[in-house]
């Protein structure tokens, strides 16, 4: 245990976010600076709990009792060795994971949890400062050669366990850049991508190689990945976005999330002078309430929004945890993200009818109504019907799977009753040598997830090539995720 009146004497303190005005007139993440003494006393919150159900809420099983107790022992070296034991990626998951293991965290029961996202990314940006994060690559190699399509989070924890584990790892990318959506999803005000590139710095130095501007399915058939590599794995994520088909689709004006936010992260980067979709000066309607909504928002807010609208077709959660999500689980609850605190508005029980047009054929407003739900239906309220203007409309309503025109179709995978690939205990597709890691076979889920699978996929595939059980596989494809 690390301080043993810890949680009694010292309350849940994480850093203040910059003040809003600041932060809107740059993409740099919007966490201001937290002293190490801080965190050490946040870190020695925890109660090192006999059962220790934050492991529960992590898909990783990352140890985190243990990294608090060194943390707040000051042994930061040894904390981020601890980390990295079952994490490639905990800059990532310390930035965007929405941290299950938080709430599952034993003292939330009656108390506000250890800040255990906070001394994650902590720990691993004292790793980088001090010069503790270096290059691990393999001690021998195996001679077999493996291809991982996609970069994202599965794809890059799959490369580097397979590296380090001796293989020729050769990570394809269909974008000009590494990091799927990590590099053109995420927007910078959430994680900048210096993250990206000094882990990638890292992984290129251990022997992975990364080809970019390869369109997997085009560029290279599906025939030629599969006898040019002695594994594939497919870590292309659900790329496949849900639409909203109805009157006025067609206008000017209305464009998917990732169409929106790609370009945006491209002015950031300074790729771009300026985005082909900016909300600057407009009136912005975004649909959808998730977290790629919430980014939406905040971007919009950055290219300098009249107003920004998110709608969500749900009603509000309630501001704490119900009886329908008891601890540990994930609650559904009121949340406000950096995005949703720099301005606009939320409107729930919303459904979107129809698109109006103005003369110029580009999108003026949209037709609303109040929803509630009968039956599992969400049955429109008569009399509630109004306009809200409009002249962008994002569109953010989740993934239906992977895209299966192209690599998909071609290999000829097998796919399961949602739509994504289906695979074995060992992550093995229906094909001999081909595995499948992430979203492309777990469906729309979160990073953390994304992580997990990636090194569990990794080991199927190392036994597959060498005969070996030494990888670890912290999930089975049969687990669902909690959140």
């Amino acid at each position: 245990m690390a301080d043993p009146k810890g949680f009694l004497t010292t309350t849940r303190e994480e850093p203040k976010r910059r003040p809003v005005d600041l932060r809107l007139m740059d993409w740099r993440e919007v966490y201001e600076d937290f002293a190490s003494t801080k965190l050490e006393k946040q870190a020695g919150r925890c109660m090192d709990c006999g059962i220790p159900f934050c492991h529960q809420g992590c898909p990783l099983g990352n140890l985190i009792p243990e990294w608090n107790t060194l943390v707040w022992r000051e042994d930061w070296q040894q904390a981020i060795e601890r980390l990295h034991a079952t994490n490639n990626f905990p800059e990532f998951t310390g930035t965007l994971c929405p941290a299950p293991c938080e709430t599952a965290c034993v003292l939330g029961i009656n108390d506000d949890p250890v800040t255990i996202k906070r001394v994650e990314i902590s720990i691993v940006d004292r790793a980088f400062e001090e010069g503790w994060i270096t290059p691990q690559p393999p001690t021998a190699k195996t001679g077999k050669k493996v291809a991982v399509v996609g970069s994202g989070p599965s794809g890059l924890a799959a490369a580097q366990q397979l590296t380090r584990a001796g293989h020729s790892v050769v990570v394809l990318e269909r974008a000009d850049k590494i990091g799927g959506l990590l590099r053109y999803g995420i927007p910078e005000f959430k994680m900048e991508k210096s993250r990206l590139d000094r882990r990638l710095a890292q992984m290129e130095a251990e022997g992975t190689e990364f080809r970019t501007s390869v369109n997997v399915g085009v560029d290279i058939s599906a025939a030629e990945l599969q006898s040019s590599y002695d594994a594939v794995v497919l870590a292309g994520g659900a790329t496949d976005w849900r639409d909203l088909p109805i009157d006025g689709r067609e206008l000017a004006g209305i464009h998917q999330a990732m169409e929106f936010l790609p370009p945006a992260n491209r002015v950031a980067a300074g790729e771009l002078s300026e985005s082909p979709y900016s909300a600057a000066g407009l009136d912005v309607v975004v649909i959808g309430g998730g977290d790629t909504g919430a980014d939406c928002v905040g971007t919009s807010h950055r290219q300098g929004a009249r107003s920004v609208t998110q709608l969500e077709i749900m009603p509000k959660p309630p501001e704490a945890r119900s009886d329908a999500h008891p601890w540990p689980t994930y609650p559904m609850i009121y949340r406000v993200s950096s995005a949703h605190e720099e301005g606009g508005e939320r409107l729930y029980a919303v459904n979107t009818q129809e698109f109006l047009a103005d003369s110029d054929g580009r999108v003026r407003a949209l037709k609303l109504v109040e929803v509630r739900n009968e039956g599992g239906k969400f049955v429109p309220v008569e009399g509630t019907e109004r306009e809200l203007p409009a002249q962008l409309v994002l569109l953010a309503m989740g993934f239906l799977g992977p895209q299966k025109k192209g690599l998909i179709e071609d290999l000829g995978v097998e796919l399961d009753q949602r739509g994504n690939v289906a695979r074995d205990k060992a992550f093995k597709t229906s094909l001999d040598n081909v595995f499948v890691a992430g979203d492309m076979g777990r469906g729309q889920s979160l990073i953390v997830w994304a992580i997990a699978e990636g090194r569990s996929a990794a080991a199927g595939v190392d036994a597959y090539l060498t005969g070996r059980d030494v990888l670890p596989a912290p999930i089975a494809p049969t687990d669902r995720p909690i959140a």
